[in-house]
């Protein structure tokens, strides 16, 4: 029986999904980090990519990396989905600071 090591075992991806209610309140799951956060932007890490909510009063309730589970609450205006590494901010993110 072959074991696998610990450098597997973190490369296997868990599900990702998004669940919003009211542009209010959103579930994320897949989380694997929250790269930085204020009231008007939260840029995090997923199984699915990097992922960007911009917003305003945007407040993250509940984080549980073992699980891969995000709550956000507060006012979400924008989200998109950055396949370029983690760390860089998407195309949005450029137009809204220019």
């Amino acid at each position: 029986m072959r074991r696998e090591s610990s450098d597997e075992r973190q490369t296997v991806s868990r599900p990702h999904h998004l669940t919003m209610e009211n542009r209010q309140h959103a579930l994320i799951t897949g989380v694997e980090d929250v790269d930085s956060f204020n009231e008007e932007m939260i840029v995090l890490l997923t199984s699915a990519g990097a992922m960007t909510l911009v917003g305003t009063g945007l407040h993250i309730s509940q984080l549980n990396l073992e699980e891969g589970q995000l709550v956000i609450d507060g006012q979400i205006a924008a989200m998109e989905y950055d396949e370029r590494s983690r760390g860089s901010r998407g195309s949005m993110i450029s137009r809204l600071f220019k």
